[in-house]
């Protein structure tokens, strides 16, 4: 009798198996920077994201979908405890939406080595260390490697016959892959590389230096308020028009146009999305985004939209997460319609994608925009992935 009573619940469990691996809802942790003078950037993260669920019925994957959002605080401290909670608290499933290189490094480990495998799906910090040697199964880069876009501009002031520029970033990781981006594709002379602390947004006597050094050209990398600081500081000390100045999209967007106002207007930005991007997919992102937010969306919106969308598809493909290798074969195949035209994963998980040439003008409506000038690089993928050993 015992044996057959063994044998029944055996046969229950079996039979409950498949209905247990059904997978009906999924966590999503958002962190981000929603507090200081980069909470503009953080919030462009969530309504971008938001925007994407919206188009996606409010559901990713057709599954029951939460989000949580905690605030880094712009603190790699801060960004490590909210990750410690969401991964061991509140038992996320995915996390995306880190800012800064500084705070997805100090956070990586504790999304990363949780046994429950957790997705790091981010959907701004690309640092170099997560792109080599160190790349990891369950992280994702759905915006780029830190050095690319700088690359794409170091490119552009070569074939500009630029001969001696003058290089400026934040002393942190993504400020250093920054330089050394611009460094791999500028052949001419630089006159000056200088980091400055992160957050700073007093550039007075750095100007003055930069002034004495004589460059043909400034490059920067100020997102957020400090790119707000020195462009208004550049132009200020009569040097926007004497030395013509370059940057990235982020330090060049809509989280700082506004405030930057007609002292942008001409300067050239390298980018990897425009708001002037012609296709279908992102003539509706684009839109929406105005529609809903009364605003132009800027790049990082562009690439957490993205994230969003990347997600969903990937859900449908793998039936939710309860495979987690069916789920990260179908993240990698990134089989979504991207906002920014071209798009895949590269080995390292970092994408391949086109670069492109934008200068800052006004449009019809008066409104500062990245318009595009040109392809700089097409189809180009990152100086790390050779390092990376993951094989797919």
């Amino acid at each position: 009798m015992l044996k057959k009573l063994m044998i029944a619940a055996s046969a229950l469990v079996m039979l409950a198996s498949p209905a247990s691996a059904q997978q009906s809802s999924v966590r999503i942790g958002i962190i981000t920077t929603l507090s200081g003078p980069q909470a503009g950037i953080g919030r462009e993260i969530v309504d971008g994201f938001n925007l994407g669920m919206k188009h996606s019925g409010g559901k990713l994957g057709g599954l029951a979908t939460e989000i949580i959002t905690g605030d880094d605080q712009f603190k790699p401290d801060v960004g490590k405890s909210v990750a410690e909670r969401m991964v061991q608290r509140d038992r996320v499933d995915i996390v995306t939406g880190v800012v800064f290189s500084n705070i997805l490094l100090a956070l990586s480990d504790t999304v990363l080595k949780d046994r429950r495998g957790v997705f790091l799906i981010n959907s701004n910090a690309g640092p170099s260390e997560l792109a080599g040697k160190a790349c990891n199964p369950n992280f994702f880069s759905v915006s780029w490697q830190n050095d690319n876009v700088h690359e794409a501009m170091g490119q552009h002031m070569t074939n500009s016959g630029i001969k001696r520029a003058y290089l400026m970033a934040p002393n942190y990781p993504a400020g250093k892959d920054a330089l050394t981006g611009v460094k791999r594709y500028f052949k001419g002379e630089i006159v000056g590389e200088v980091y400055t602390q992160l957050g700073q947004t007093d550039y007075a006597a750095e100007i003055a230096t930069l002034r004495a050094a004589r460059p043909e050209a400034t490059y920067i990398f100020y997102p957020g308020g400090m790119g707000v600081a020195f462009i208004r500081q550049y132009q200020q000390a009569g040097l926007i028009q004497q030395v013509p100045l370059f940057g990235p999209s982020f330090s060049l967007d809509q989280t700082i146009l506004p405030a930057i106002g007609d002292a942008a207007l001409g300067v050239y930005a390298s980018t990897f999305w425009s708001e002037r991007l012609q296709n279908p997919a992102n003539e509706r992102f684009v839109r929406d985004f105005e529609a809903t937010y009364n605003r132009i969306p800027s790049p990082f919106a562009a690439q957490s939209y993205d994230s969003a969308m990347l997600i969903d598809s990937a859900l449908k493909a793998a039936g939710g997460l309860a495979n987690k290798d069916r789920f990260r074969s179908a993240v990698r195949a990134a089989n979504f319609a991207s906002v920014r035209g071209p798009f895949k994963f590269n080995r390292n998980q970092f994408p391949i994608q086109n670069y492109y040439l934008t200068q800052i003008v006004k449009d019809d409506k008066g409104r500062l925009v990245m318009d595009l000038r040109g392809v700089i690089f097409a189809s180009h993928s990152d100086a790390y992935a050779q390092d990376c050993k993951m094989k797919w």
